[in-house]
């Protein structure tokens, strides 16, 4: 059976330091896949690698059917991955409807030319996409509807993550990738996006693969999970699988205290 992603074997070097060490990990459509591991895991290089930021320097990685190894950040969004980022980028002097727009650029056919005389193609483009960034905008409800004028800068933080996912909506995609959305949330609105990260599996149909620090987002939310430490995955599974793994527990809080916690020491 062919998954959505699928990689096999891949690894990622700079100079002397392992980044990803033979890394093996699949999603499908209507799944939630979390990644889990201490700082310094190697999880958002993996990221960086899966869409095109980084080149692997071994093993090998298909989305959809198509060999993706050394393909670029806009060919991978045209093909159907998007991501959020570790750190929020957004265009902080744009508002937040041309930002969730911005989202579509690799699929808009007016160039130039159409841009500079608004003809009726471009026009009607441009109320296409709009339409399309008004609707994942209202995904959010009133975190983000009814702040289109607004600018991203006067966002919430986390109504900046939120506008961030509703951004990768918009380039219409089967796979999501999500660097820890919940950082900087408080405990109500972790819960709020719990649901909406189900929704999105849900109503959309995406594939998801989740990097979050929160265990409880991890919990509530993910159908598998995947633990990486300093570069290789240790253990994969489900939540309760994968927390109750001796290397798991050894990566997070160190041999003696995974040992004292066990009743070994």
């Amino acid at each position: 059976m062919s998954h959505l992603l699928e990689l096999e074997g891949v690894s990622k070097r700079f100079g002397g330091v392992q980044a990803v060490v033979d890394v093996d990990l699949y999603a499908d459509s209507g799944e939630i896949v979390g990644v889990i591991g201490p700082n310094g895991a190697g999880k958002t290089t993996l990221f960086n690698v899966v869409t095109g930021f980084y080149a692997p320097d071994a093993g090998k990685m298909t989305f959809d059917g198509h060999n993706i190894s050394g393909l670029k950040p806009n060919a991978l969004t045209r093909l159907g991955m998007a991501r959020t980022f570790q750190a929020v980028r957004l265009f902080n002097a744009m508002t937040v409807l041309e930002n969730a727009m911005v989202g579509r650029h690799t699929r808009t056919r007016a160039g130039v030319w159409g841009a500079l005389t608004r003809n009726r193609r471009t026009r009607e483009e441009e109320a296409q996409i709009t339409e399309e960034a008004r609707k994942a905008l209202s995904f959010f409800g009133n975190r983000l509807i009814g702040r289109e004028d607004s600018l991203a800068s006067d966002l919430a933080y986390a109504d900046r993550r939120r506008l961030e996912i509703a951004r990768a909506m918009v380039t219409g995609p089967k796979l999501l990738l999500l660097d820890e959305p919940a950082a900087g949330m408080n405990p109500a609105e972790k819960e709020e996006l719990i649901t909406q990260i189900g929704r999105l599996r849900d109503e959309y149909g995406y594939a998801i693969v989740l990097i979050e620090h929160d265990m409880p987002v991890i919990k509530g939310v993910c159908d598998r999970v995947a633990a990486l430490d300093h570069g290789v995955k240790i253990a994969e599974g489900t939540y309760d699988e994968v927390a109750s793994n001796t290397q798991v527990i050894e990566a997070y809080l160190g041999k003696a205290a995974a040992a004292q916690r066990e009743g070994l020491a």
